[in-house]
């Protein structure tokens, strides 16, 4: 029974001794506690400044208000700072090094966030201190913070932006209340990623200001936030669609005249642009710098009202009736001679490898010679005098039908040719507006 006998000494030993530290460390609390006060700064010299640690550990990002600007972290913060009244020897207290005790025993710097946007408090909430026996006391404690950030939406959504997160003393200044730097940076190893921000970096700098209301320095510790939008959603939901829809504009001066549906197609289009422009609208700040995407709808929406306005034009060109005056000399030459065969506008049976031969009129253009029934004629021959007269009246009918016919389709010529010209204008406005501002926004 000799290993029984080890074990059960060593069992009542760890029993004891923990009972015993137990004892230890709450005669060591209210020794510590006997004659302290957590209203006063534990210095020994009134003139001396207390020296504040602070290290914050950003956990994650909640929310990004742009139209607001608010952001809303979730923070880890550490404050290190050395209460010269709560010091005691390990040695008289059974080796103990290091207790944790409610942070409302002992006193606390009012270290608070200057930039905060709500109402309520956003400061540390009351979690255990750690006090060691050279008097060291370091609190972590968890936040939620909504902060001010100015946002600067110009290149959304291939935007970055700045968010600073100051703190500071509020009633201590900086010769009463030192706030160090822990690390020269927010601790970033424990971030869980956000969906819509990634966050490249928060660099941190110490500064001392002075301020209008007060003789005496504060010392400020700011921690800017460099984060960077994720562009992905953003793309396919406002970017593409407007992009496809942009296309559609161009595409109205391909479709036939005698369909109707021309202006139609311009109004569905600047409509859906519409519908896309409010959606960008309501999720911006009312900021005189407009986004980029912004700029895009809008430049999109003018193109397409221009090319409605063209379609109507062209259309009237199009309708262009009997009491129309024929197609100019210059018109003939430069948009049915020439910009037809550049954007290939033929004729129905014409095209662009056969030559192009001489119509031969449909009717004589000499005027049909009438035989005059002399006393001596037969009555055959007055006859056949007289079928002449009828048809030459059909014939000059007919060449009135064909000139008609003819200018008819000279008007509908120069508007199909028209409609082409500017299908591809506007293809080519549309294609490098868009590389234009992908360019600037990247």
């Amino acid at each position: 029974y000799s290993w029984q006998y080890s074990l059960l000494c060593i069992i009542l030993y760890f029993y004891v001794s923990h009972g015993a530290q137990g004892l230890y460390a709450r005669k060591l609390l209210n020794d510590l506690m006997k004659d302290y006060s957590n209203a006063l700064r534990p210095v020994e010299d009134t003139d001396e400044a207390l020296n504040v640690s602070l290290q914050i550990t950003l956990s994650q990002i909640k929310d990004m208000d742009e139209r607001n600007q608010v952001l809303t972290t979730y923070l880890w913060i550490r404050q290190v700072w050395h209460d010269a009244y709560l010091k005691w020897d390990k040695v008289d207290y059974d080796d103990i090094e290091m207790i944790n005790i409610p942070s409302e025993l002992v006193w606390k710097p009012d270290i608070v966030l200057y930039n905060k946007a709500d109402e309520e408090s956003s400061g540390p909430s009351t979690t255990n201190v750690k006090l060691r026996y050279n008097g060291e006391i370091v609190w972590d404690s968890p936040a939620i913070t909504k902060s001010t950030c100015v946002v600067d939406v110009s290149y959304f959504p291939f935007d970055w932006q700045k968010c600073n997160l100051t703190f500071g003393s509020w009633t201590y200044n900086g010769n009463q209340v030192d706030i160090t730097l822990g690390m020269n940076s927010g601790d970033l190893s424990d971030f869980v990623e956000n969906v819509e921000w990634e966050c490249h970096g928060m660099p941190a700098f110490r500064i001392v200001k002075m301020y209008g209301c007060c003789s005496d320095p504060y010392t400020e510790v700011t921690y800017t936030l460099h984060l960077k939008r994720r562009s992905s959603f953003y793309i396919f939901n406002l970017f593409l669609p407007c992009f496809l829809i942009s296309f559609l504009a161009p595409l109205g001066f391909y479709l036939p005249a005698d369909s109707g549906e021309k202006v139609s197609l311009g109004v569905t289009v600047l409509l859906a642009l519409t519908v896309f422009q409010l959606l960008v609208a309501e999720s911006m700040p009312p900021a005189e710098n407009m986004p980029y995407i912004g700029k895009y709808y809008i430049a999109t929406m003018t193109m397409v009202t221009a090319s409605t306005s063209l379609t109507i034009f062209i259309m009237n060109i199009h309708f262009c009736g009997a009491e129309a005056k024929p197609v100019p000399h210059w018109a003939k030459v430069l948009i049915i001679d020439y910009m037809s065969k550049i954007f290939f506008v033929y004729e129905v049976g014409e095209s662009c490898t056969t030559p192009k031969s001489e119509k031969t009129p449909l009717y004589p253009e000499e005027p049909i010679r009438t035989q005059h029934c002399n006393k001596g004629c037969y009555y055959d021959d007055c006859f056949h005098s007289g079928v002449v007269k009828n048809i030459q009246y059909i014939a000059n009918c007919f060449h009135e039908q064909r000139a008609t016919c003819v200018k008819a389709a000279e008007w509908k010529k120069v508007a199909k040719v028209l409609d082409r010209f500017f299908m591809w204008i506007f293809f080519v406005m549309v294609f490098l507006m868009s590389i234009l501002i992908i360019a600037k926004a990247t």
